[in-house]
């Protein structure tokens, strides 16, 4: 049916609001979309202690048996900032460095914060060392993983002070943290051997070092281990959870 020009003109004006409301919208839109507030980046590092607070969280020095004294040039932190995380290749660590203070960095891994300091007693040179450090998201997990394969690599290593060989035997630990791996070295050179432990929290790992003890510091190791986990417990709300 052919339409008479008084609805064609009928139909127009219909359709002319139809199409303002349409561009209308359309530039409402746009205007919405340019002053919209880009969403601000999560902070990765969200939730994790800083060097400072994990320095509160270290065993205090009226834990330590009588004749041990804090030695000055081993305590360090990151202070209330965050460093940048970093990763290293670990596939041919420098084994030697087992018999380090700073020995959990033979993963090849650095996390956000830290904080680390070491107790000497004078008279038997016996030592306990302690040590944690806070990683982002799951990373301290995979730190863990890398401790067993660290030792994997290194069945042995040489003393550079008696040029004797070193053995290193490792296990996991239950009954430390969420998990935990223990290190034990031993020298026919040495009167005893050294104890070394880490042990996770959450994102945070406890890295500990005796060589205080007939038994390679195994005991006095583990407890010292079990002290600073308890403290970072209550110290932070756990340090981050995994």
């Amino acid at each position: 049916m052919r339409l008479s020009s008084r609805a064609l003109t009928m139909l127009a004006a219909a359709a002319l609001p139809l199409a303002l409301a349409s561009c209308s919208s359309g530039s409402s839109s746009d205007d919405a979309s340019a002053t919209a507030t880009p969403a601000k980046p999560k902070d990765p590092n969200a939730g994790l202690l800083t060097g400072a607070q994990l320095k509160k969280a270290l065993a205090p020095a009226s834990y330590f048996p009588v004749g041990f004294a804090a030695d000055p040039s081993a305590a360090r932190d990151t202070g209330d900032t965050y460093q940048a995380p970093a990763t290293k290749s670990a596939a041919k660590p420098h084994c030697a460095d087992l018999g380090a203070t700073s020995w959990i960095g033979l993963t090849g891994v650095e996390g956000v914060s830290f904080a680390q300091d070491s107790y000497v007693n004078k008279n038997t040179s016996a030592e306990l060392d302690q040590e944690i450090d806070v990683y982002r998201g799951t990373t301290a997990a995979d730190v863990m993983k890398d401790v067993a394969k660290v030792v994997a690599a290194c069945p042995s290593y040489t003393d550079s002070d008696t040029h004797s060989t070193v053995k290193v035997t490792g296990a996991s630990t239950a009954g430390l943290g969420d998990d935990a791996y223990s290190i034990t070295l031993t020298d026919s050179a040495w009167e005893s051997g050294t104890t070394l432990i880490a042990a996770r929290a959450g994102t945070a790992v406890v890295s500990v070092v005796s060589t205080d003890g007939s038994d390679n510091g195994a005991a006095s190791a583990r407890k010292l281990a079990e002290q600073v986990l308890a403290s970072l417990k209550s110290t932070s709300g756990t340090a981050g959870q995994s």
